[in-house]
């Protein structure tokens, strides 16, 4: 991915997004574009229209620390957004050359992080990598993500991938009861992952699959949306327990870079904690199959 384009079209995306109300500057007449206009970002970051105009058209090398701060106040930038910003400013100058190096191209899971999932016994976890692939899960994780192991239209040679089941199998739409929610979300991580390693070919390949097969994706890619993948409550509709309310907590592995555990647990004493108990007398610990048969939902085909 171009650096100078990634950047351009970031700021622009985020420039867009703020309104003057917003932003604490006057409303008056009309305006021919959404968002803030250059020289009020300029303005509320206290540079130039020119210098500001340089920085929109993608040249972050060697721009300080302290006008990156100034231009993510300006912006209104979230802690995810204002990490971005900084990763996009590294690969401008470089920098992030020797982090990427430590990232190995094609993750995978030890034999050992599977131990470590399968003595989790009481609740899904699962191990994935940056750019969505589910690469092992202990077997409540692998029962939650039926679906997605049994994805009709997965590569059997390769590991199941989120986004994939997300924008290319309807079964999706049923599994995520906020599908819309679920489908920002997955763009959100990718192009965060982009931002980390953009000479990663294996997610340009994913990206340019799903922006050639649905239109949904490719709006939401260009959106340049990102986020921090920590801890929050997801929403599930299981075709064996029913609907699942599940908080999550998901861990950097430190001796695996790019690779990332989560844990799905229920609130004690709610249906969500019974049905994750249905879950576990349904699914039965097995050998680790790459492809687990699937259960017996009906698929819906790619859209």
């Amino acid at each position: 991915m171009d650096n100078r384009s990634e950047v351009r079209a970031f700021l622009t995306s985020r420039r867009a997004k703020i309104t003057p109300g917003q932003a604490g500057l006057p409303v008056a007449g009309r305006r021919r574009v959404p968002g803030l206009r250059r020289s009020e970002v300029a303005a509320l970051a206290g540079m130039s229209v020119e210098y500001y105009a340089k920085l929109e058209r993608g040249h972050l090398a060697g721009v300080s620390a302290g006008v990156l701060d100034a231009l993510a106040r300006a912006l209104h930038l979230d802690d995810a957004e204002r990490a971005h910003l900084l990763r996009l400013a590294h690969e401008a100058d470089g920098s992030n050359a020797v982090l990427r190096r430590r990232r190995p191209k094609q993750p995978t899971a030890r034999p050992t992080l599977q131990w470590m999932l399968d003595a989790i016994a009481t609740a899904p976890a699962i191990i994935g990598n940056h750019r969505s692939d589910l690469l092992a899960a202990n077997h409540l994780g692998r029962a939650l993500y039926s679906d997605l192991y049994s994805d009709l239209y997965a590569d059997p040679t390769r590991p199941p991938n989120f986004a994939r089941f997300t924008f290319l199998d309807r079964a999706a739409r049923h599994f995520f009861p906020d599908w819309d929610l679920a489908a920002d979300m997955t763009v959100a991580n990718l192009r965060t992952a982009a931002g980390q390693d953009p000479h990663d070919k294996g997610l340009h390949d994913l990206v340019g699959e799903l922006s050639t097969h649905n239109d949904d994706f490719r709006r939401r890619w260009a959106a340049h949306n990102v986020r921090t993948h920590g801890t929050g409550v997801k929403h599930f509709r299981h075709h064996v327990v029913g609907d699942l309310t599940l908080t999550y907590e998901s861990m950097d592995l430190r001796a695996e870079p790019g690779l990332s555990m989560t844990i799905y647990t229920a609130e004690p004493g709610s249906p969500s904690e019974d049905a994750l108990r249905l879950l576990a007398s349904w699914s039965v610990p097995q050998e680790h199959p790459e492809r687990p048969q699937d259960t017996g939902h009906p698929r819906m085909g790619r859209p």
